[in-house]
């Protein structure tokens, strides 16, 4: 099978790989029905973390062809979405809604998913089986359900958006957009959006976005204020993972009121004096994905949400390369590789 494989911060290749295979009678193979690139890709790409000859991609969506021996919940031919970490959904962290910390979990960034056929581990507990066979304009939303969306969506319900709140979106990439979807969906009366990109405000709207700021800092934070009467936002999602979001998350949110963080964090270090004056609430950390799959499916099925929006450059799999260059450089925001 195709495959993409990072050998260096920059050097992004298409190249022959084994087909996968059935390790563990718990696993299914299955066959993408599309693939794409994540925000969190580029910290390798740019040589922020290490890397060396990696196997890349975390997020899928595609039909199953082989179950192990043990696989009870899905078939071949059912159509899946899964997350980007594997899970058992059964362990007493997974039953808490925490799979993202399953005793058994499996990065699904180490197998890679940016390829024609995947192995993912742990699928009765990771796989979530769509209602049928999804039109081919369903995809990219499904895809996008497999990480951003699920990630914006935990940000916002651990920030505690909710009707009557005034939420601040940190950082205009997938995931902060597809933040501010779920912040609509979950009845935030406000909704401010940090960007600078006249493309991604557009798309911060349509999803639900009633105010845009495009100051940074210090200078963002008291917009921030200033549209909330001089408190701060009740709800705020970080959604870059650098020390100037995260400081800009917590100064630009209400005493009492909580930060939800889901940025990848690199050299992220909050001054304990600012926490402790801050009076906040911080939860985040990666996503549990499957815990939010069944409704997010089912609203994408029903087209009451089109997260898909969000890809807005589309190249076949060969031409991978150049869609790591194109969300470097920012002229995408998120790329969908077709198989």
């Amino acid at each position: 099978m195709r495959g993409v494989v990072l050998y260096k911060p920059g050097d992004v290749r298409v190249e022959q790989r084994e087909d996968p295979t059935i390790v563990e009678p718990t696993d299914a193979i299955i066959r993408l029905a599309a693939t794409c690139i994540c925000g969190s890709d580029l910290w390798p790409y740019r040589g922020a973390e290490p890397v060396e000859h990696q196997v890349m991609g975390h997020e899928y969506a595609g039909v199953v062809e082989q179950v192990g021996s043990e696989v009870r919940t899905i078939k071949p031919g059912d159509f899946v979405v899964g997350s980007f970490w594997a899970s058992d959904n059964t362990c007493e962290i997974c039953r808490a809604g925490y799979q993202a910390y399953c005793v058994h979990r499996v990065l699904m960034g180490t197998i890679g998913t940016q390829s024609e056929l995947a192995r993912i581990p742990l699928a009765d507990g990771t796989l979530v089986a769509t209602p049928g066979q999804p039109e081919p304009e369903l995809i990219p939303s499904l895809m996008a359900a497999s990480d951003v969306l699920g990630t914006g969506w935990f940000a916002a319900v651990a920030a505690e958006v909710g009707p009557g709140k005034a939420v601040a979106v940190v950082g205009d990439g997938a995931v902060g957009l597809l933040a501010t979807l779920a912040a609509r969906q979950l009845g935030a009366e406000r909704i401010i959006a940090f960007s600078r990109h006249a493309d991604r405000q557009a798309l911060a709207r349509e999803f639900g976005a009633t105010d845009i700021v495009t100051e940074r800092g210090d200078a963002g934070v008291e917009k921030v204020k200033e549209l909330t009467g001089g408190l701060g936002a009740h709800s705020v999602i970080e959604a870059v993972g650098t020390q100037e979001a995260m400081m800009q998350a917590i100064h630009s949110t209400r005493p009492g009121g909580h930060v939800g963080f889901v940025g990848v964090s690199h050299d992220v270090a909050i001054p304990g004096d600012e926490l402790f004056m801050s009076g906040v609430h911080l939860h985040g950390g990666p996503a549990p994905v499957r815990r939010f799959l069944p409704e997010l499916i089912q609203l994408i099925w029903n087209r009451a949400i089109d997260p898909g929006k969000v890809f807005d450059l589309i190249l076949p799999l060969d031409r991978a390369a150049e869609g790591y260059q194109a969300m470097d450089q920012r002229t995408a925001t998120k790329v969908l590789l077709t198989l």
